[in-house]
């Protein structure tokens, strides 16, 4: 008897039922975090200024001979920042080091600088707080005020008055001669004719800017006082200011007027406008927010001008209202003149003309910016239109009378 041949296998049924290769697990991507922070971001941040703090004082007061707070605070915040770039790195990849090591940077930069706007503004406010806190020393002059009388007599008024007036025609004059000369930089140097008078404006204008201040005031003394006979007066002073407050405002304006697009001047053109229309109709009311920019920029460097005021001015403790007659005094120079004093009363005086400068800036500053803002269509208020009635209805036709029919007989 032969054997029984194998059962054939059915090849197709085994293929059908077998899985699938399994393709290899992919490692988990980490999903990186923008923003925010987290335990262990604080808790190395917090870590690195205490060991720094620490092994920065066992340098200075055990290893090293050094000396000085400032020292002491420039080398704690470099080794603040050794160790936090050393700590991230044991925990993060280096892109993560890098950027938490520049967001320290900007942070602690900004602080370092509210830290010492704030110091200065404190500083000056309770030294001359002793004075500011009396209503005379806002209402009354110098004028009767000898260097030992008390606190309670005297003031600033007349200083406050003479620096309103002289950076007031100061910025009378620099402010139209700077937008002009601005406008001239951008709009003449795009023609050939024009192109030959911007480089010599421009580099006049950058020279300009780098004048010392002393030199603005020696120029005014020598070319208006000296040479043509005229007195130390308000107007001397302003005149001398607009030599340091022009080329600020021409090269902030220029900036500014150079951002307006082309597309707007284009459209412009295109309507049929001049050159000129087009700059007072649609490049300077596009800028105005800039140019005001500009402008609080030249006021904030005349209105803290002591010398230029000292030679072109001259002091004095009387009140003053005339800027084309006499000598007139400004809050610079009235701190300047009381804070070498050796009088307490006196000193705390011209802190407190100091204090009153910072706030004569800030009022300045605030109405600029408020008489600048553009105001987009959005940011007008809607006006509220009545609401329409609807019409009455129209009166239902009257129903026709019956006619009577009648028929032929």
């Amino acid at each position: 008897m032969h054997p029984a041949p194998p059962a054939p296998t059915d090849h197709s049924d085994h293929a059908d039922h077998s899985d699938p290769p399994r393709l290899p697990d992919l490692p988990e991507q980490r999903r990186i975090k923008l923003g925010g922070t987290t335990r262990e971001e604080v808790l190395t941040l917090l870590g690195a200024a205490a060991g720094s703090l620490a092994l920065d004082w066992l340098l200075y007061e055990r290893v090293l001979p050094f000396s000085g707070a400032f020292g002491f605070l420039l080398c704690w915040y470099l080794l603040f920042l050794a160790l936090y770039a050393a700590a991230g790195r044991l925990q993060w990849d280096v892109l993560t080091v890098r950027e938490r090591l520049a967001t320290a940077l900007a942070w602690s930069s900004g602080l370092l600088v509210v830290a010492v706007i704030i110091e200065q503004i404190g500083y000056v406010a309770l030294r001359g707080f002793d004075a500011a806190r009396h209503w005379n020393f806002f209402t009354e002059t110098m004028r009767t005020t000898a260097p030992l009388s008390p606190i309670t007599s005297g003031g600033c008024l007349h200083a406050v008055v003479g620096s309103l007036e002289q950076l007031g025609l100061a910025t009378l004059f620099s402010v139209p001669l700077g937008i002009l000369t601005a406008v001239f930089l951008v709009e003449s140097g795009n023609t050939r004719r024009g192109a030959r008078f911007v480089k010599p404006v421009r580099v006049l204008v950058e020279a300009m800017t780098a004048l010392p201040s002393i030199v603005a005031g020696l120029f005014v003394l020598g070319v208006v006082i000296l040479t043509l006979g005229a007195e130390k007066s308000g107007l001397a002073a302003s005149l001398a200011l607009t030599v340091m407050m022009t080329p600020i405002v021409t090269r902030a304006a220029e900036v500014v007027v150079r951002l307006v697009p082309g597309t707007l001047k284009e459209a412009s053109y295109a309507l049929g406008a001049s050159q000129w229309r087009t700059v007072w109709h649609v490049v300077l009311p596009t800028a105005r927010p800039g140019l005001t920019t500009a402008v609080v920029l030249g006021m904030a460097r005349g209105v803290g001008e002591t010398s230029p005021v000292l030679l072109t001015a001259g002091f004095t403790a009387r009140m003053n209202l005339d800027p084309l007659h006499g000598n007139q005094a400004s809050l610079p120079l009235y701190v300047w003149n009381y804070v070498k004093q050796p009088y307490p009363d006196m000193v705390a005086r011209a802190f407190a003309g100091a204090l009153t400068l910072m706030l004569v800036v800030l009022v300045l500053f605030v109405t600029a910016r408020v008489l600048g803002r553009h105001r987009t269509p959005a940011d007008r208020p809607a006006r509220r239109r009545p609401p329409r009635r609807a019409p009455a209805p129209a009166p239902a036709p009257a129903p026709a009378a019956p006619v009577a029919v009648v028929g032929n007989r």
